[in-house]
């Protein structure tokens, strides 16, 4: 199944919590790096993840990429809830 746009986000947001280099987003994240840079680019504009240069370059999640990341869990969480009622509704024998 193809993750949604919204997935890849999150996905990268939590990677980037602690810091990460484009390479460690793209192994974890299970992406390519032609890819990742559309998102990378989106995210550093938006102000959801810092880009800081030393001999690496590092991407971190910024506060408001934290907000946006917790926001986008708790749609996730209630999306995964709907499709284990459906599950369980399904799953109840006839009368």
């Amino acid at each position: 199944m193809k993750r949604s746009r919204e997935a890849i986000i999150a996905e990268i947001l939590e990677i980037c919590n602690d810091g990460a280099t484009k390479t460690r987003i793209v192994y974890q994240a299970n992406l390519n790096f032609r890819t990742v840079v559309p998102y990378l680019d989106l995210l550093t504009r938006k102000g959801m993840i810092m880009r800081t240069e030393n001999s690496l370059i590092i991407f971190t999640t910024t506060s408001n990429g934290i907000k946006l990341l917790n926001g986008l869990r708790s749609i996730q969480n209630e999306l995964h809830g709907m499709d284990d009622q459906d599950q369980a509704d399904s799953i109840k024998e006839p009368v």
